[in-house]
């Protein structure tokens, strides 16, 4: 059982990538708290998950929010935070505000994050951040996306020394068939697959599932630090 007698907290638990590794935390004989905005879908999720997990709402983009959901989590040993909100676009049509959205929830809600778990954290235990594969590979049009999750790659190299032993990591996705995709319109995310599968590898998008085996896996390696996977596909490859 890898994670018996373990505590995970997950912010973004209540749906894709971390429903996902809350599933396999609890599966591995270990307890999650989920967090997000939506107390309706945390209290959904943790139905679903039954007694190995409890839920709190949290928002990344207010530090005295992410404070008290660590208040409530108590001691933990993991910590993924999937959580973002974020617009993407050329330079020349987003806003300021659009532009700078990826990195307000998604590179410093992290770092705010990580901050608040840092004297809660087990010695032995890991943070697994959470970037993208654009970071690798740009797309024409995502200069701000693309840049927020090359910042993020390199958020996790540089705390894996400030942190250790506490190992900190990261994964990297490619385009993913999931909750957040399927959430739009046919059309559009069947043209985004489409297109995804010409650029990669293995000639498909990922799964959520698959996504979270790799979350799970740099959860479970006790000598891995500082290192960056792309569950993508092989998109950042080509």
């Amino acid at each position: 059982m890898a994670f018996q007698d373990r505590t995970v907290a997950i912010i973004g638990g209540g749906s894709g990538f971390g429903l996902r590794v809350a599933h396999g935390v609890i599966a591995g004989g270990g307890s999650v708290v989920i967090g997000g905005r939506s107390e309706t879908r945390l209290a959904q999720a943790a139905a679903q998950l039954g007694p190995s997990a409890r839920a709190k709402t949290v928002d990344l983009e207010d530090r005295a929010s992410i404070a008290d959901f660590f208040e409530a989590v108590g001691s933990l040993d993991h910590l993924f935070v999937p959580a973002a909100t974020y617009k993407v676009g050329p330079i020349t049509a987003l806003s300021d505000e659009d532009a700078e959205s990826p990195f307000r929830t998604k590179f410093w809600g992290q770092y705010h994050a990580v901050k608040a778990a840092i004297p809660r954290i087990s010695q032995d235990g890991s943070i697994v951040l959470m970037a993208g594969a654009a970071g690798a590979r740009p797309l024409k049009g995502a200069a701000a996306y693309a840049a927020c999750n090359s910042a993020i790659e390199s958020l996790g190299r540089a705390l894996s020394l400030e942190l250790a032993p506490v190992r900190i990591n990261t994964v990297s996705p490619g385009t993913i068939d999931g909750h957040l995709w399927r959430s739009r319109p046919a059309e559009v995310y069947e043209s985004a697959f489409a297109h995804y599968s010409t650029l990669t590898a293995l000639g498909r998008p990922g799964t959520e599932d698959e996504v979270a085996e790799t979350v799970l896996f740099l959860m479970q390696s006790s000598y891995i630090t500082g290192s960056t996977l792309y569950p993508d596909g092989g998109y950042a490859l080509r």
